[in-house]
């Protein structure tokens, strides 16, 4: 996808997954380089999920290759991947929320001062690390002491963005980071991916809204049911069709020709219930009380005043 002669930093080729019977992932290539963003989009159960976990670690693909910085990746666990600089943030956030920023920044690699049993948090250096690397993304944060669960949705991605960046991810895996974000939220975040790319990062950025995916991406790689539609760059992709692709444009196609023949039979059955109606209607006006035996009329007449009041006056 580059025009440079660079290895791109992660390029999975003819990637499948199965889980038993199961077809998670069928035949899937993509690759991202330095300072480029790709985009990976697909619907519930398109496969994005099992896809990142191949690159985090977390899962070994069953068929085909994935490379790292040219060579041949083997990850056992999401450890080994960070070990080489790729790094993953999940939409839950493994943050403590009465923790402050910089501890959280730290969490499980803090900086000590002292030696041995009287080793202690550097609540400092920590605090300074913290304020200087959420500044690089430009966040400015008052106290380092913040509980962390005081901050919003888009500002806890960038401290996780931050963190990642601060220690030293070459490749940047987002996992839905604006899903449950509002519009200006989702801005931020969105803001702080470009200044990762700005500072050369590769990032793969997961998501199902093509709305968040079009204004930041550099390529798109589309998924859908295990299966890869392929992989495009912006310019040869509107943010119509990508949304089309993702929805799946056969489907809705069909999905189309479905309600136009729903509409048909509707509106057949509407002009059948209609003219019975209307047959209803005169039937109903051709019945008429003079049509009654004249035996009857007879009777009435001749027991009229027998008959019961039919009001207070006595009079029926």
């Amino acid at each position: 996808m580059s025009t440079t002669n660079t290895a791109p930093l992660i390029d999975v080729q003819n990637v499948s997954k199965y889980f038993g019977s199961v077809i998670a992932l069928k035949d899937i290539s993509m690759s991202v380089n330095a300072g480029e963003v790709m985009c990976l989009l697909g619907d519930n159960g398109a496969g994005k999920s099992t896809l990142i976990k191949i690159l985090s670690g977390v899962h070994q693909p069953s068929e085909g290759r994935y490379l790292f910085d040219g060579k041949e990746a083997h990850f056992s666990s999401p450890r080994d991947a960070l070990s080489v600089g790729i790094a993953t943030v999940y939409q839950d956030l493994a943050m403590i929320p009465l923790m402050g920023i910089s501890r959280n920044f730290f969490l499980g690699s803090e900086p000590t001062k002292g030696w041995g049993p009287f080793s202690r948090f550097n609540v400092k250096f920590a605090d300074q690390v913290t304020r200087e690397e959420l500044a690089k993304m430009g966040i400015q944060v008052r106290e380092m002491t913040q509980p962390v669960g005081t901050l919003s949705g888009g500002e806890r991605q960038s401290v996780a963005i931050a963190r990642a960046v601060y220690f030293g991810a070459k490749v940047l895996i987002l996992d839905e980071p604006t899903a449950a974000l509002g519009v200006k939220e989702a801005g931020v975040v969105l803001r702080y991916i470009a200044q990762a790319r700005a500072r050369g990062l590769g990032v793969i950025f997961i998501t199902h809204n093509p709305h968040h995916a079009y204004p930041i991406g550099d390529y798109f790689t589309i998924l859908n049911r295990g299966s890869s539609y392929g992989t495009f760059a912006k310019s040869e992709i509107s943010r119509e069709e990508l949304t089309a692709m993702m929805a799946g444009g056969e489907a809705l196609e069909e999905l189309s020709h479905e309600l136009a023949e729903f509409a048909l039979t509707d509106e057949k059955a509407r002009a059948a219930l209609a003219e019975a109606a209307r047959e209803f209607e005169a039937e109903a006006q051709g019945l008429h009380v003079e049509q009654l035996p004249s035996k009857f009329l007879e009777a009435e007449h001749q027991y009229a005043d027998q008959l019961p009041p039919t009001d207070g006056e006595g009079k029926r």
